[in-house]
């Protein structure tokens, strides 16, 4: 779970709690959330998980908290040693704990030696300020660079991955994971919401999804932000052979990769985090999901 841009502490804490009653433990955030969605500024998303935890002090123990720091507006990137210890200990102050199990690099920094990054991330690790390290939105090429000078193991990196976005099945991101033994966090699993479109749309321009595609620009349906109408089509056939809703199947796509990827979902809402429990129950078999890759990308498999 992540974006918590409302402040009704109640709310959120009802929020957390559905979620956890549902066995989604990870709490994802980030000190840059707060500046969309609806939110109040850097930070604020930080500071109402942080509000919730301190009315509810119970919940803490029943997550994995991880937050995420790197990103600094306008630079937009600074993941030098004094900017993320800094960013670190803001977000321990914001969310009102001593100590995060996961902190993540938000976004690479391509101009700080990954040697500085690890020697900050090392040294969060040793004075107990969090429990493990990530990275986001890295290459597997930055991530190996990043984990060639690190003493604490990369446990985890955060992809885009979804039906519509297949890029970590394409670029290696999942076969570092199977190497090194991370835990892929997908982000977006939904698309930003576009796999949620209301169905397969005739006319005008869609661009063609995955590395295959070359970028080329199709006569489909753009209405639906650039997805092609055969892959939701596909998503509801299984969908109604699984009597489940489509953004179930999409979720059971993202798990079903073997590196056992863990679904990062934004609902603000309880009852669609119920809904989306029911993606465990969704038995997608080789055939099922090679017909996703297959409708996403627009052309067969060789």
């Amino acid at each position: 779970m992540w974006r918590f841009t409302g402040t009704d502490v109640g709310q959120n804490a009802e929020l957390i709690e559905a979620g956890l009653g549902l066995g989604m433990n990870l709490v994802d955030i980030a000190d840059v959330y707060g500046l969309d969605w609806g939110g109040t500024g850097f930070g604020a998303c930080e500071e109402n998980l942080g509000a919730v935890l301190r009315a509810r002090p119970d919940l803490r123990d029943r997550m994995v908290l991880a937050t995420k720091g790197g990103i600094v507006p306008p630079v937009p990137y600074d993941s030098g040693a004094a900017a993320m210890r800094s960013a670190c200990e803001a977000s321990l102050d914001r969310l009102g704990t001593d100590r995060v199990d996961l902190y993540q690099v938000h976004r690479p920094d391509m101009f700080t030696h990954p040697s500085e990054v690890a020697a900050a991330l090392d040294g969060l690790v040793a004075d107990g300020l969090v429990g493990a390290v990530g990275v986001s939105n890295y290459t597997p090429a930055q991530t190996r660079a990043l984990a060639a000078h690190l003493d604490a193991p990369l446990v985890s990196t955060q992809p885009e991955y979804s039906a519509a976005c297949l890029d970590p099945l394409r670029d290696g991101t999942l076969d570092l994971c199977s190497e090194m033994g991370m835990v892929p966090l997908a982000w977006s699993p939904l698309a930003g919401g576009r796999l949620m479109a209301q169905g397969p749309l005739a006319g005008g321009r869609l661009m063609a999804q995955g590395p295959l595609a070359g970028g080329r620009l199709t006569e489909q349906a753009d209405e639906n932000g650039g997805v092609r109408p055969e892959l939701l089509a596909t998503l509801d056939r299984l969908a109604e052979r699984e009597g489940v809703d489509r953004a179930a199947v999409c979720v059971a796509f993202v798990l079903a990769h073997p590196t056992a990827p863990v679904a990062i979902v934004g609902s603000q809402q309880p009852e669609r985090l119920r809904a989306l429990q029911s993606a465990l129950s969704v038995q997608l078999d080789r055939n099922d999901v090679y017909d996703l890759v297959e409708a996403s990308e627009g052309q067969p498999l060789p």
